[in-house]
């Protein structure tokens, strides 16, 4: 990993996320299937009932993507969103919302069980994370937190990009992000810090087995990977597991 990407991750991220937030949702409404693959993310958590007396948390949920995928999959569950960038959840928040979905401002990997009771009254059922284990400072601590903020045969849901395990996809990626994201990002937003750094950071983070190794290290248990279709085959993934 490089010494800027890591630099990044300790706080000038979630400043540029802030400067982005307004700019975001026309951005990820340019890129073909973003919303569609969170929802294939989200379907793989497999709640029952339609998340009937589930209690959701979508960690990194930045301007309510992720949230808006879980609330559409599981429209009968509590979600609770949380976001480290003040900037972001403004724009998150301004979206209608059922009374069942809420936002919490926190950093992801400070959350402890005693937040868990005091904000969502007690364990989650289910924790999503999109876009998120990869910009954090440790991810395995991350990991670790997570598994505590889960009641007993809870499960994660990962969707996160991971290309180090494929030459044709680390190109893929570098040609989408040099010829599409980095170029939108700075005429959306008058800048490309972020979308610099979020191309490095996929390219530094782990690849598919190395994540899951992290995952089973950090005690979650039926760890499994699916890819995303199409273009992000390779690409994308959303990674699974379960507190025992």
């Amino acid at each position: 990993m490089t010494t800027t990407t890591e630099r990044m991750k300790t706080a000038a991220v979630t400043d540029e996320f802030d400067l982005a937030a307004p700019a975001y949702d026309r951005l990820v409404a340019s890129s073909p299937g973003y919303h569609r693959d969170l929802r294939t993310s989200a379907r793989r958590l497999f709640l029952p009932n339609r998340g009937a007396d589930q209690v959701l948390v979508d960690l990194g949920c930045g301007t309510g993507a992720s949230t808006a995928a879980l609330a559409r999959e599981y429209p009968m569950a509590r979600i609770v969103g949380v976001d480290s960038s003040e900037g972001m959840l403004r724009q998150a928040e301004a979206k209608g919302w059922p009374s069942s979905v809420g936002f919490h401002l926190a950093r992801a990997q400070d959350l402890t069980p005693e937040w868990a009771e005091e904000v969502v009254g007690g364990p989650a059922d289910a924790v999503f994370a999109s876009y998120l284990v990869r910009n954090v400072p440790d991810p395995d601590a991350f990991l670790a937190r997570v598994r505590a903020l889960l009641r007993p045969g809870g499960r994660l849901a990962l969707h996160e990009y991971s290309v180090a395990d494929s030459a044709s996809a680390r190109a893929v990626w570098s040609a989408v992000c040099w010829g599409v994201v980095i170029p939108a990002g700075r005429a959306l937003t008058g800048r490309d810090d972020l979308f610099r750094y979020l191309w490095r950071s996929v390219l530094d983070f782990d690849g598919r087995a190395a994540l899951l190794e992290r995952m089973r290290a950090a005690g979650l248990g039926a760890v499994a990977s699916a890819p995303m279709p199409g273009w992000r085959y390779g690409i994308t993934h959303t990674f699974v597991g379960a507190r025992p």
